[in-house]
């Protein structure tokens, strides 16, 4: 996690007029992720939260009991944005080239999105918190077995083979999003998700298919 800065909030008498409760939910949810970004937990306030959304501190304790607790929530939510990329990515094309490219790309539009969230998954000054590693495991896997399940469908791996190589091809993606985002400017984001999927796809398309009745092929055939 970055070092704590500044957060503009708005002025403590502006209020946001009555939401329903899921709206409202998905306002403190953004406000405390503006907050935990540029502060990390340990510096982060629930006065801030409540500043930064216009909401009193009551209102912000009526959907969330405590700062962990909206940590911990907001953590779930990226995590699941996360694993959604990515399997949309799988389930969006057949074609097992554009699949590597999608799933690259899943993790440079993460890491790219508004907000920075992806330090909360990735750079959280709370690893060490069992809830909060259990969390963000669960991402990973989740991740890992959306790429794993098409490797073996395609050629035919036992599990724990796919879900290896699934790891690697995740690992790949995950720290050269994060690389290219430090060093952003320099590359554009398109050229390097081009870079890093060709890498990916040189290990991936030589594994062979599943045998059928038109003879050998290879992950890059499908």
């Amino acid at each position: 996690m970055r070092p704590s800065r500044p957060v503009p909030v708005p002025p403590a008498a502006r209020r946001t007029a009555r939401l329903p409760r899921g709206a409202r939910r998905l306002q403190l949810l953004r406000a405390a992720q503006d907050v935990f970004v540029a502060q990390g937990f340990h510096a982060a306030a629930m006065d801030d939260i409540a500043d930064r959304a216009g909401v009193s501190k009551p209102v912000l304790y009526q959907h969330f009991p405590g700062k962990r607790e909206l940590y911990l929530a907001l953590l779930e939510q990226q995590v699941d944005e996360l694993t959604d990329r990515v399997r949309e990515a799988m389930a969006g094309t057949e074609d097992n080239r554009e699949r590597v490219d999608g799933a690259v790309g899943a993790y440079f539009d993460f890491v790219d999105a508004d907000g920075e969230a992806f330090r909360l998954v990735f750079e959280s000054d709370l690893r060490n918190d069992p809830d909060v590693r259990r969390i963000a495991d669960r991402g990973a896997r989740q991740c890992i077995e959306a790429i794993a399940e098409v490797i073996a469908m395609e050629t035919g791996a036992d599990p724990e083979r796919a879900l290896l190589l699934s790891a690697g091809m995740t690992g790949l993606a995950e720290t050269s999003a994060r690389w290219w985002l430090a060093r952003k400017g320099t590359v554009s984001r398109d050229e390097a998700v081009a870079l890093a999927s060709s890498l990916g796809w040189r290990g991936m398309s030589g594994f062979p298919l599943r045998e059928d009745a038109d003879g050998p092929a290879t992950f890059a055939d499908g």
